[in-house]
């Protein structure tokens, strides 16, 4: 590479460093799963293999052995992404599609986990979807959505 492309070329990267992306929470109406749900036979399957006479050497939850039924509770999940594949949540296979599609964004909140930031936007119950990412971001305001994700926005750099 000569020297001028490789000046443009850090240039480049110079500039694109000095953006700034803007992500907001994602409007559940549009989401789209992107992995099935286990069937009963696969839960009953994997039940006995965590829960079985090795769960003491691996230290599982007690409670979640005691019965298939709370099993079944952790482990019915399904992975589903906004449409712009920028946020992603495990969801309840319980849970119709129809409430998913009309939950609205409560919260949006900054997490920490060794180099990758994490922004959650929780959804109320146990739904939330995630956005991972190593660059540096901050969360607009108090995190509180005032009943639309739109206003539950974050700035990464």
């Amino acid at each position: 590479m000569s020297r001028r492309a490789f000046a443009l070329f850090a240039l480049l990267a110079a500039s694109l460093n000095g953006l700034a992306a803007e992500l907001v929470c994602p409007d559940l109406a549009t989401a789209v799963q992107v992995a099935p749900c286990p069937t009963d036979e696969e839960l009953s399957y994997t039940y006995k293999g965590y829960c079985g006479d090795n769960n003491r050497l691996y230290g599982k939850e007690a409670e979640v052995c005691a019965e298939f039924e709370n099993y079944r509770k952790l482990k019915n999940i399904a992975l589903w992404e906004s449409a712009d594949g920028e946020f992603s949540g495990y969801v309840s296979c319980d849970l119709p599609a129809a409430s998913l599609r009309a939950a609205t964004a409560q919260s949006m909140k900054l997490a920490k986990q060794g180099g990758v930031t994490r922004l959650v936007c929780a959804y109320g119950g146990n739904l939330s979807f995630t956005h991972r990412t190593r660059a540096e971001c901050s969360v607009q305001g108090s995190g509180a959505c005032a009943g639309e994700g739109a206003s539950c926005k974050a700035t990464c750099r």
